[in-house]
This record gives structure tokens, C-alpha cells and sequence, in this order.
């Protein structure tokens, strides 16, 4: 019965998206004519685009974690992104949406039943902050974000998870942590946004909060076997990792211009400011290391590049280019120097989740509240502009956001860890660890024996 559960549930969700009443063919009909003629077609077409692309980034984590771990954890740290594609994907339109972006209650979160089972969203009135797309085009734009975060998590645990456990966290992590904070940080309603935080596209949502629940992880798991032995565990396959960074780039380009959730100059200004964050992000990564005497690696550029592309999410749509480059810079500098220091404790990060996603966003949002600027985006108000700016406002809103979404992320992301630990043990058997996930939890290997 136990292992049957899913799949009831599954079914469950699915009768009652099938019992659900209809929304009347009269008001459907009324509904499409009120807000069609606001709907720009160059704009839904770019978003379309952007949509795909940030699918795509969850294929390319799986390359990019895949080629970081031992050869017999490769697929199941793999399945372990690719499967988030299908869960979260069935939790966002029965529910998850609606918590993200529902009517706000008391700017915490989103009423579940206003999009419940995407109820009202196909045929809906379009997004407030994206009126000329259709509102079920956002949905599934943001669900693509929702698919990613927990995606990114893994890397603080892989190699010594049980996957049915992991299922169970990210189901919760997914309710209970980052519909929160979407709803905290792009709803008109949130508390955060309406304190004056910036996150153009998921600095504080996706990434700070993938940091904190990773470090959450990697304390709670304790350390792998092989890592207390050893201390260090070659990649797999690197050019797998360089693979995953290619996606990752070419995708991000849909994360951070597509949140502009229109074909426009901002989508222009924050894809080429992307793409400079990390180019300069890569370049920094292996520059510091050959400042430190070691040798410019392929892993190096490909983990740099990851960073500034983390950094430059929540600026992207409010710093100049020229600004990126720094961003991008001292945003890898300093996520490399942690991510040495990580090395010399007991900490079990897997892959530096913690170091490159949590510190990185956190980055990102300190320069946010450094750089971001009128002139780049008129939703920043004159006079709530950066520090760079002579404004103060903004930064110390962030520095309040910083605290508020770091504590909750990781208190959260702990208490999570732990009821997902006493209905279904989180660590797999020293036995099954040292034979590989790959085979102890899916019966499958990289190569021939």
C-alpha cells in the first residue's frame, strides 16, 4: 500500500481537475473579449520562446551536477533534476501557482483556491505586471522557475539521498518555502515587494533560497562516507559539465530577459547583462585561481560562469552593462574563496551549492541594492535608486530582505528535512552508498561492468 501511495495520489489530483465545474462558455467568452485586444502577439511570442529556454536549464543542471559526482551517482543525481520537471510541474498547476500568485493573504502568501488546479487561468484576465501576454503563459513561465529550485537543492545532497525521500522534500519545499517567497517577492501584494525589494528574475526567490535550504541539507545529511574518507572525489565527466554549462547559459537568457515578460529594450538590456556577468564571472573564477598558483581549469570557468549568472538574476533588469562586469567579477571571487574555505571544514556541500547558488544570490542582491537604476528601469523609483546613486533606502530594504528570506529559508528548509525524515528516513543505507545510487535506487549504471 505504501509504495502504491503516489500513484493513488497522482490519480486523486487528476479525478478532481476532472470533477471540477467549468467555467461557463458565456463567461469565458466575455472574459477573451475584454482582454484579447490588450494581448501584444510579439510580446506572447517571446515568452513562449523564453519559457522553452528556461525549461531547457533544468535538462542542463542535470548535465552540469551529473558530470560533478562519482561515476556510480551520475544518473540518479541526474533523475534527480529531471524528475522535478514532471513533479513540481503537477504540484504548480494543482496548487503551487495559486500559493505564488494567488490573492494575497495579508501578503504572505497566495490564496490557494484562487488558481486552484489552474482554475480561472486559462481563459483568465492577464497578470497585472504582465498585461500583455495571457495570464496562463506567466503561469507556466514561473512554473519553469518553480521546476529549477528544488532541481538546484540537489546538489548539497547528491550521492547519499533516498530518492522517494527526495520526492517528499521537494513536494514540501515546494509548498511550503518557495510559493512563500514568490509571493513575499512578485506579488503586487507581498511584503517584500511592497517594502521595495528588487529581484528582477529570482535572486532572493530561486537561488538564496536553494543556498539556504542546500546548507539546510548538507548539515542535516551529515557527511558521505566517502567524503570523511577522503575529503575529495573525482568528477565523473567533465566535459558532461561543460555540456551543462552551455545549456545553462543559452536557457538563462530565457530566465532573466523573459522577466522583462515582454519583447522589449529591458529584455535586451538584461540579456546582454547577463551574458557579460557571466563571461566576466568565468574569467574571474580562473584568474583567482591562477593568482593562488593553480592551474585554469575547464570545471573552473564552467563553475565561474554558473555564479555570475546567479549574481546578475536579481540585477539583470536594473544595472547598465559595465555594471554587470563587476557584478559578474567580485560576485565569483568571493563565492570561490568560500568554496575553498568549505573545503577545509567538515561541511558535506556535494557540489558548493551553498558557496556558488546561496552566496551568489545573496550577491546579487546586495549589488542590486548597490547599482540599480532609473535610467535602466523606470519601475525603480527617482530617489529609491542604488547607494551607487546617493540613495540609502534600497540597500538597507535589502539588507532587511537579505535577513528575513536567509532566517526563513533555512529554518523552513530544516523543519522540511525533518518531517520528510520521520515519515520516510532521508539517507540511504551505508550498504546502498557505497554500492551507488544509480544502482541501489534505480537499477541502472553509466557503463558495462
Amino acid at each position: 500500500m505504501k509504495k502504491s501511495l503516489p500513484l493513488i495520489v497522482l490519480l486523486a489530483i487528476a479525478l478532481v481537475g476532472i470533477l471540477l465545474p467549468s467555467v461557463p462558455k458565456e463567461v469565458l467568452t466575455d472574459a477573451a473579449a475584454s482582454f484579447n485586444k490588450n494581448i501584444n502577439t510579439g510580446d506572447t511570442a517571446w515568452m513562449l520562446v523564453a519559457t522553452a529556454f528556461v525549461l531547457l536549464m533544468t535538462p542542463g543542471l542535470a548535465y552540469f551536477y551529473g558530470g560533478m559526482v562519482n561515476t556510480k551517482n551520475v544518473i540518479s543525481t541526474m533523475l534527480q533534476s529531471f524528475i522535478a520537471m514532471g513533479v513540481i510541474s503537477i504540484v504548480w498547476v494543482t496548487v503551487g501557482f495559486s500559493l505564488a500568485f494567488g490573492e494575497s493573504m495579508g501578503g504572505w502568501i497566495g490564496n490557494p483556491a484562487t488558481y486552484f488546479m489552474f482554475n480561472n487561468v486559462v481563459d483568465g484576465q492577464p497578470w497585472s505586471l504582465a498585461p500583455t501576454i495571457p495570464l496562463a503563459l506567466f503561469a507556466f513561465f514561473q512554473l519553469k522557475f518553480a521546476v529549477i529550485t528544488p532541481a538546484l537543492v540537489t546538489g548539497s545532497m547528491a550521492e547519499r539521498i533516498k530518492f522517494r525521500s527526495y520526492i517528499l522534500f521537494m513536494v514540501l519545499f515546494s509548498i511550503f518555502v518557495y510559493s512563500p517567497l514568490a509571493h513575499w517577492t512578485w506579488h503586487p501584494d507581498g511584503f517584500l515587494f511592497k517594502l521595495g525589494v528588487l529581484d528582477f528574475a529570482g535572486g532572493t526567490v530561486v537561488h538564496m533560497s536553494a543556498g539556504w535550504a542546500a546548507l539546510a541539507a548538507a548539515l542535516y545529511l551529515k557527511r558521505r562516507k566517502a567524503h570523511a574518507e577522503a575529503n575529495f572525489l573525482p568528477p565523473a565527466n567533465i566535459p558532461y559539465v561543460l555540456l551543462g554549462t552551455g545549456l545553462l547559459w543559452f536557457g538563462w537568457f530565457g530566465f532573466n530577459a523573459g522577466s522583462a515578460v515582454g519583447s522589449s529594450t529591458l529584455a535586451v538590456s538584461a540579456l546582454a547583462c547577463t551574458n557579460t556577468a557571466a563571461a566576466a564571472a568565468g574569467l574571474a573564477w580562473v584568474l583567482f585561481d591562477a593568482a593562488k598558483g593553480k592551474k585554469v581549469s575547464a570545471l573552473g570557468f564552467a563553475i565561474g560562469a554558473v555564479v555570475g549568472l546567479v549574481a546578475i538574476t536579481p540585477a539583470c533588469g536594473f544595472v547598465t552593462v559595465p555594471q554587470s562586469i563587476f557584478i559578474g567579477a567580485i560576485s565569483a571571487i568571493v563565492s570561490n574563496y568560500l568554496a575553498h574555505l568549505r573545503t577545509k571544514t567538515t561541511l558535506d556541500d556535494t557540489l558548493d551549492v551553498f558557496p556558488c547558488h546561496g552566496v551568489g544570490g545573496m550577491m546579487g542582491m546586495l549589488m542590486t541594492g548597490i547599482f540599480a537604476s532609473h535610467q535602466v528601469n523606470g519601475a525603480v523609483a527617482e530617489g529609491s535608486e542604488g547607494l551607487a546613486y546617493g540613495d540609502s533606502a534600497l540597500i538597507i530594504n535589502h539588507l532587511i530582505a537579505l535577513v528575513a528570506v536567509s532566517a526563513f529559508a533555512f529554518v523552513m528548509s530544516l523543519l522540511m528535512l525533518k518531517i520528510t525524515d520521520l515519515i520516510e528516513p532521508l539517507r540511504v543505507s551505508d550498504a546502498d552508498e557505497k554500492v551507488g545510487l544509480d544502482i541501489s535506487q534505480h537499477d541502472e549504471y553509466l557503463v558495462e561492468a
